[in-house]
């Protein structure tokens, strides 16, 4: 069977295969800056609480703007960006995005990596580590009640990868007494395959929600040689996948990751921003067309665990 398609919903990582996903559309006659494709420039005004002149303020003001150049590191995309660059995405003036960088230098926050380019600093991977820790604590029970609910399908969990935003990993399953080797697949091709988001279900359903920076760093990588025969061979298809991944909230993959295989993936959104997806993976002999208990299933899977990550509201939003 050929490529997967897609059905129903709304927005919902490990090492075993699966099976959708699109680029985000930029308005008309909009011209992005090199380092800023896929990202609307910030209107040039100075933020919440600052003076006209960009001059440094003290209070929630100034916390606002290191936040936005923070902020700015990560939706920017790529290794290294300059003040000017950030000022310009942000809405802030050179010289207070500068005073900012400098002074997150000697808080640890930032580092100089050349030239008038900056970079976070590792240890703002600590404080995500610190801000995911225990949150999938219940993820073993919600995908045994998904195997349950499909009828002894191959569930499974994949996370964004955290050392490469455009990659994913599994951090669990729940496949009862199967040792995978049924699978059809060495551990060696199982790790290639699986870790690509071009590749299987939920590879293009973390796909579809990722920035298009990270999307098309992805697009250009080459299709592992060991994908299934439904895998998406064609940038235009595979971007179109992505659009519809979006629309119903879920994808459907037919023999994308490995031959024999077919699967469902919905995503996991964490305050908005794509962690990863449920997989739900069952022989094409038994499953040639995902019915809508599987998808519904799946879906609802991937939405407990959103609901797991999602932000407690304040005090004063409550």
């Amino acid at each position: 069977m050929g490529h997967s398609t897609t059905a129903s919903g709304s927005p919902a990582s490990a090492a075993a295969p699966d099976s959708a996903s699109g680029t985000t559309a930029k308005a008309p006659g909009t011209k992005a800056k090199a380092g800023t494709a896929g990202h609307t420039k910030k209107p040039r005004q100075a933020p919440k609480g600052a003076s006209s002149t960009g001059s440094r303020t003290s209070g929630s003001g100034h916390a606002e703007r290191v936040f936005l150049v923070q902020t700015a590191f990560a939706e920017l995309g790529g290794s290294a960006h300059g003040p000017g660059e950030i000022a310009e995405f942000t809405g802030l003036d050179d010289s207070v995005v500068y005073r900012i960088l400098q002074s997150g230098i000697y808080q640890r926050i930032f580092e100089r990596v050349d030239r008038g380019l900056y970079r976070l600093r590792t240890s703002a991977a600590q404080l995500a580590f610190t801000a995911l820790d225990h949150r999938l604590d219940g993820a073993q029970t919600v995908l045994r009640d998904l195997r349950k609910a499909t009828d002894g399908g191959l569930a499974f969990l994949y996370m964004v990868a955290p050392f490469s935003g455009a990659q994913r990993q599994c951090v669990d399953m729940a496949v009862g007494d199967s040792d995978l080797a049924e699978l059809g697949m060495t551990p060696r091709d199982v790790l290639s395959v699986t870790r690509s988001l071009r590749t299987g279900a939920s590879g293009r359903t973390i796909l579809a929600y990722l920035p298009e920076v990270l999307q098309q760093r992805v697009l250009a990588e080459p299709v592992p040689d060991q994908a299934g025969p439904g895998v998406y061979r064609d940038n235009d298809a595979l971007v179109a996948s992505l659009a519809e991944v979006r629309d119903l909230g879920h994808a459907l993959g037919y023999e994308e990751c490995m031959a024999g295989w077919n699967s469902c993936a919905a995503p996991i959104m964490w305050d908005g921003s794509i962690m990863g997806a449920v997989l739900l993976l069952k022989l094409k002999s038994v499953m040639p067309v995902a019915p809508e208990s599987v998808i519904e299933a799946t879906k609802e899977a991937a939405a407990v665990l959103s609901r797991y990550g999602a932000a407690r509201p304040s005090a004063d939003q409550e």
